[in-house]
Parts: structure tokens; C-alpha cells; sequence
């Protein structure tokens, strides 16, 4: 797995979210570089479960698809001496 990385703009977003969630249900204020630094944490310590957890979810979307597929395309085969039907 590589590094999971932010755009400015993402990293912007996630740490007004950090400081959000700190002030309402923490009733703390975290400045920005606190916010910033938690959020390295998260994604180098945390992050791979989640990152993990999409892939294998996305995998098992997958599987559905192609068992799906291949379900589609024995319901086109002709039945013929040689099909074992």
C-alpha cells in the first residue's frame, strides 16, 4: 500500500472537520497544526484499515458483478451434444 495522501484542499476539509468535532463534542478548541498532525496520525496509523476495508468491499462488489455476468452468459449457451446439458 502506498502513503495515503491529501490535496491541500482535502487536508483543508478534514482538518476544519477535526477541529469541528473537538470543539462540539469535546469542548476543546485544537488549533491548526494540531488538527493537521492528528490527521497525519489517522491516515499513517488508521488509515490502512479503512483503505483495506474499501478494497475488500470493492472486491466483493466485483465478485457479485462477474458471477453475475458469467450467470448471464451460460443462460445464452446453446445446448448442443458436446454442452453436457
Amino acid at each position: 500500500m502506498s502513503l495515503i495522501t491529501f490535496t491541500e484542499e482535502e487536508k483543508g476539509v478534514l482538518t476544519e472537520k477535526i477541529k469541528h468535532y473537538f470543539e462540539n463534542e469535546l469542548s476543546q478548541e485544537i488549533g491548526q497544526f494540531d488538527a493537521e498532525f492528528l490527521l497525519a496520525f489517522f491516515a499513517d496509523e488508521i488509515g490502512g484499515y479503512f483503505y483495506n476495508k474499501g478494497l475488500w468491499d470493492a472486491q466483493d462488489i466485483f465478485k457479485e458483478r462477474v458471477e453475475s455476468i458469467t450467470d448471464a452468459i451460460y443462460e445464452l449457451e446453446v445446448l448442443t451434444a458436446f454442452s453436457g446439458k
